[in-house]
């Protein structure tokens, strides 16, 4: 690897876990820690590069408010601390960022949130209009109604999830560890640093540790499974220590963290999984016009469709045919078959008169899409 990834990543993803973020002693945010993570993130944003935070902590938080002892909780417990503790957490962040006049926007999600289709695009719709008017999602899983992120503390694969989600460069799991070793160097002295992962083969996947904290429910498996969801988003993915003051800024400047580097980039890799993954639920048949436009790279609009065929729902995948009925390529549509009959042949303008709401200009966006001609 001869540059730093985040030195020149547009979309940058930071995970954040309780034991760096919460006190243990006390169960409070740590603040200078958190109020210099915002200086990093501030930096970034600076170079125009979108970030979003991905945090635990809800429940390290919460607990203690509600008057519940130290010790392992019921699950029902851990859902009502993470209830007190979102609203502390999302205020601390909200302060932070707003030190740099940088507005925080909190989102609660689940791993099923990131599975399920719709509830994926819409997250990523508000994620992607969140981060083009400056803001800074901070996204929390959402303890008070999941069950198996809560007993599997899986953050770090929600965190990757999310990176594949808006198309991120780059995804950073902190830890209290500064990367992947042979084995647990706390515990073996001879456990050799890894500084970069291409591959993770069965090899890489037995040096995985265990929990190393009483805050934290993750640990290093948890973290491979991330880098395996990242690398094949084709996004690169850092494991670095975060236990110190401007954790982000320490790995710009060549601090030692392990590197999992993918084989493609962001785009390439959602394109294959659009040309490749996805079953098709119905076509739209385009005009001559529609046919050039998107042969020169742009989004397909409502105009350019002359016919639509099937019963898709809105984010299935359709084809894209000529009136001669040769295939162009795939992609993700913006509306469900009945509301593209309806505004088919029609500009963007039109759209909200005659669906009654103001949708996409786009019916298909180029980002969406991958041609096969």
């Amino acid at each position: 690897m001869t540059a730093n990834p985040l030195r020149a990543a547009k979309r940058v993803v930071v995970k954040i876990g309780s034991s760096l973020l919460v006190d243990e002693a006390t169960g409070h945010v740590r603040r200078k820690w958190l109020d210099s993570l915002a200086d990093d993130i501030a930096a970034l944003k600076a170079h125009q590069t979108d970030v979003i935070v991905v945090t635990s902590g809800a429940i390290a938080v919460g607990r203690r408010p509600l008057g519940f002892k130290p010790g392992p909780l019921r699950l029902d417990e851990k859902q009502a601390a993470a209830a007190a503790g979102q609203i502390r957490l999302a205020h601390a962040y909200q302060e932070s960022l707003a030190r740099h006049d940088i507005v925080a926007a909190q989102i609660l999600l689940t791993l099923d949130d990131s599975e399920n289709r719709q509830r994926y695009l819409n997250a990523r719709t508000t994620l992607v209009t969140l981060m083009a008017q400056g803001a800074v999602p901070v996204i929390n899983e959402n303890d008070t109604v999941a069950t198996q992120e809560i007993r599997f503390g899986d953050n770090d694969r929600l965190a990757a999830r999310v990176a594949e989600m808006v198309g991120a460069d780059v995804l950073v799991l902190f830890s209290d560890i500064d990367g992947l070793y042979s084995a647990d160097p706390r515990k073996n002295a001879d456990a050799r640093f890894l500084a970069e992962i291409r591959d993770i083969t069965p090899e890489i996947e037995a040096m995985a540790g265990s929990v190393g904290s009483s805050l934290g429910s993750g640990g290093m498996v948890t973290k491979l499974m991330a880098a395996r969801i990242a690398m094949g988003a084709g996004c690169r993915m850092a494991i670095a220590l975060g236990d110190r003051l401007n954790p982000l800024s320490a790995i710009e400047k060549g601090g030692r963290c392990t590197w999992f580097l993918p084989s493609s980039e962001p785009r390439q890799a959602r394109k294959s999984w659009i040309a490749g993954s996805l079953s098709v639920a119905g076509t739209l048949i385009l005009d001559d016009g529609a046919v050039g436009a998107l042969a020169k790279g742009r989004s397909l609009l409502p105009a350019g469709v002359a016919g639509v065929d099937g019963g898709f729902q809105k984010g299935d995948c359709v084809a894209f045919a000529d009136r001669q009925g040769r295939i162009l390529g795939r992609g993700l549509v913006a509306y469900g078959a009945d509301e593209a009959r309806r505004i088919a042949g029609h500009q963007s303008g039109e759209i909200e008169s005659i669906l009654g709401y103001c949708g996409k200009d786009e019916l298909v966006h180029r980002d969406d899409m991958v041609l096969e001609v």
